[in-house]
């Protein structure tokens, strides 16, 4: 099974680092045209920017705070004018914790920030992207949830696991409106990923006895969970539609 993007446009959101650098990367290394979106780290995305141009392909860098509407509608704008008229994939990345605190110092500014980052992001690209693929009768929408979603995640992140569970909802419920369009949604899940993510958030022993839950014996890699996000985004996932890829090597099985 040789998966090719060619002559296919891709904006990948929070691409400067983790999975989004690593999905970016991978699909561009299989033919096709990426946008890199960042919010705070240029740096970090024009260097991923300039690994995949030095690899020859080609890719460009754009700002924008993918939780705003004035930001996702630059964002789209600046998108088309370097694809041309076609977005052929939408890979909604971007997301964070934030912080990790128990539910009772949680403040409505953190809930309101965790849910904006990881689903008003979501909802609001879509609804910006979803038109340019319906005018061409074609598009994959892919986005990232978290392994949180299904077990409520670690000490301090309810606010994280519930704007994550909110994802897989969305992903049914817009893959179910859009299907006769000739666009797919679908999710991916991950599960312990060695990432910036888990440096900043995971202790070091909570790490170490995820290991030892893990089936596999691992974390897993951002390059793994890209793999599974471009066989979702290929033709050969045509048929797949509303589904959640549990990425955890074993620690959830749903």
């Amino acid at each position: 099974m040789d998966i090719r993007f060619d002559n296919k446009n891709v904006i990948v959101t929070g691409a400067s680092t983790g999975i989004g650098r690593a999905t970016a990367i991978e699909f561009a290394r299989c033919g096709a045209t990426v946008v890199v979106n960042y919010f705070h780290s240029f740096e970090a995305a024009k260097e991923v920017v300039e690994t995949i141009n030095s690899e020859g392909g080609k890719a460009v860098e754009i700002q924008a705070d993918v939780s705003k509407t004035s930001d996702v509608e630059k964002l789209v704008k600046q998108s088309m004018a370097f694809f041309g008229d076609r977005i052929d994939i939408l890979v909604n990345n971007a997301g964070g914790l934030l912080e990790r605190k128990p539910i009772m110092e949680v403040d409505e500014g953190l809930w309101d920030e965790c849910l904006d980052l990881n689903l008003k992001s979501v909802f609001l690209c879509c609804q910006a992207v979803v038109p340019v693929m319906k005018k061409h009768g074609y598009g994959k929408i892919v986005n990232v949830s978290s392994i949180a979603a299904r077990n409520g995640g670690g000490p301090g992140a309810v606010h994280y696991s519930t704007s994550k569970s909110a994802v897989l909802t969305f992903t049914k419920g817009l893959a179910k409106e859009l299907a006769r369009t000739g666009i797919t949604v679908n999710n991916v899940a991950p599960g312990v990923i060695t990432t910036p993510f888990h440096d900043k958030f995971t202790p070091k022993e909570t790490r170490a006895n995820f290991n030892k839950m893990i089936p596999i014996g691992r974390e897993g890699t951002a390059q793994e969970t890209a793999w599974s996000i471009l066989f979702l985004a290929s033709n050969y996932a045509d048929y797949i539609v509303g589904e959640t890829l549990e990425i955890n090597g074993g620690l959830l099985m749903d």
